[in-house]
């Protein structure tokens, strides 16, 4: 059994980092946003949410993403079997996928800190449902376990993902609806 107060460490920087993940690319969005509102505006928002990004960015989601790598290897070299155990190697491979997230997160940081906008608010809209499609994925994965049904597991995995693009198109809908009663 892993020692408690290490697996506790580990699910409280997962809490955290999950939250960065979460907030940093709800920023993205309002950057990308305030890039297309008109000056002065354009430049106020962008400073302050490049502000907001920075100290989100490097205080709470890169440090809580290497304690929960650190955390959680420290249990996997206690416990190596674990490593054999099929769901914990699917949540693994899981886990490896939101480290591409991150890295791909970091990537739009830091061409949004320079100015630089290559991705629309949906775009990124969309982008940010994945960590939440990956969150799902691990907590189902770690609390079934071996009890996990595939079927069922991939149904319900394909029916949240639906949900969430078709919550996105509806948001979007509403939102321009909003913006064209606002400017008439």
């Amino acid at each position: 059994m892993a020692d408690p107060y290490i697996k506790a460490l580990h699910i409280i920087f997962i809490v955290t980092w999950f939250a960065g993940l979460f907030y940093i690319v709800r920023l993205f969005i309002y950057q990308v946003e305030a890039a297309e509102k008109p000056e002065p505006e354009k430049l106020i928002l962008g400073k302050q949410l490049a502000v907001m990004a920075k100290r989100l960015w490097t205080i709470i989601t890169w440090p809580s993403a290497v304690l929960t790598l650190f955390f959680g290897s420290w249990m996997v070299i206690n416990l190596p079997a674990m490593l054999e155990l099929t769901f914990m190697q699917i949540k693994l491979g899981f886990v490896l996928i939101l480290y591409i997230y991150h890295f791909v997160c970091h990537k739009i940081y830091k061409q949004l800190q320079s100015g630089v906008v290559k991705y629309t608010s949906t775009q990124l809209r969309i982008f940010n449902e994945l960590a939440t499609i990956i969150l799902i994925s691990v907590v189902f994965i770690i609390v079934l376990k071996d009890d996990l049904n595939w079927i069922k597991g991939t149904l319900g995995f394909l029916l949240v993902s639906i949900l969430l693009m078709m919550g996105i198109r509806i948001y979007k809908r509403l939102r321009l609806s909003n913006e064209s009663k606002e400017n008439s």
